[in-house]
């Protein structure tokens, strides 16, 4: 894909269906800056978990990377975001603070919590690096935050499947089912960078969601909405946070209508992309 900003190209792959809703209200010429970001965010009222709007401060100098907790609090305290202009990667970001801004704030939260816990209390100096002693916790939360998927599932069986690591026979013999009871809304904005250049074992961490089947039947905002919710209160539980293994490995395009690759059964049969793995149940 185009690198320069063609909104129109995201529209049109699969992978970035759940940010068309906020793509569709991007400028159409000209990457979007902080400026365009901020409108956007107050728009659609964009809020941490302290009820302050976010705002995509604009980050001039694309080498300094502060500190990884140092950055948490910030948007924990302040709701502001650096972002640097012209950057996919902080773009991506911020269009899914946007478009997922209940699990965006709560992730926040949830590392803003550990990285308290871990200096003993808000009295300590908030500006060290704290991170050679992130903790499972907050692994857990920057895997999902930079790699997650959220899979709304209305058949336990087809969960099971995923679950299980049965590739071919969920997304090649239960194609039909997967297309109608399945949805696959990318979260992490890591994946959605690589998504610019796709390759074949692009794979992200799955966070499944039994939805009733009633739920494909509405417009995407609203599946967005109610998966946005569902999975802010998924990762409010502190069973959420134990393991990194709790989300579960999902190779991308092997997602039906994904890739045109994978409408030859044969597309599945690459281990080395379709891997079995541990039997997990749900």
């Amino acid at each position: 894909m185009d690198l320069t900003w063609k909104p129109e190209l995201l529209l049109a792959s699969p992978l970035f269906e759940s940010l068309r809703p906020v793509l569709r209200e991007c400028p159409t010429a000209g990457f979007p800056g902080s400026p365009d970001l901020d409108a956007l965010a107050n728009k659609h009222g964009t809020q941490n978990a302290n009820g302050t709007v976010i705002t995509f401060a604009a980050d001039d100098d694309s080498s300094r990377r502060e500190p990884d907790s140092q950055y948490e609090v910030r948007v924990y305290r302040d709701g502001v975001v650096p972002t640097r202009r012209a950057n996919w990667h902080d773009l991506f970001n911020a269009l899914v603070w946007i478009t997922f801004p209940r699990t965006k704030a709560e992730l926040n939260r949830a590392h803003y919590r550990e990285i308290m816990a871990r200096r003993g209390g808000a009295g300590r100096d908030i500006t060290r690096n704290d991170s050679g002693s992130r903790g499972t916790a907050r692994d857990v939360l920057t895997l999902f935050d930079e790699s997650g998927v959220i899979v709304a599932c209305g058949e336990s069986e087809l969960s099971q499947m995923l679950l299980e690591f049965r590739w071919k026979q969920l997304f090649w013999s239960q194609r039909n089912r997967v297309q109608q009871a399945m949805r696959f809304f990318v979260f992490g904005h890591a994946i959605l960078e690589k998504g610019l250049r796709p390759y074949k074992g692009l794979t992200a961490k799955a966070l499944v969601l039994e939805v009733p089947i009633a739920y494909f039947l509405q417009p995407l905002e609203a599946q967005l909405a109610e998966v946005d919710a569902a999975a802010s209160q998924y990762f409010c539980s502190v069973d959420a946070l134990a393991s990194t293994r709790s989300l579960s490995p999902l190779p991308l395009f092997g997602v039906p209508g994904w890739c045109p690759a994978n409408e030859n059964e044969f597309f599945y049969e690459d281990a080395s992309v379709f891997r079995p793995g541990r039997i997990r149940s749900g």
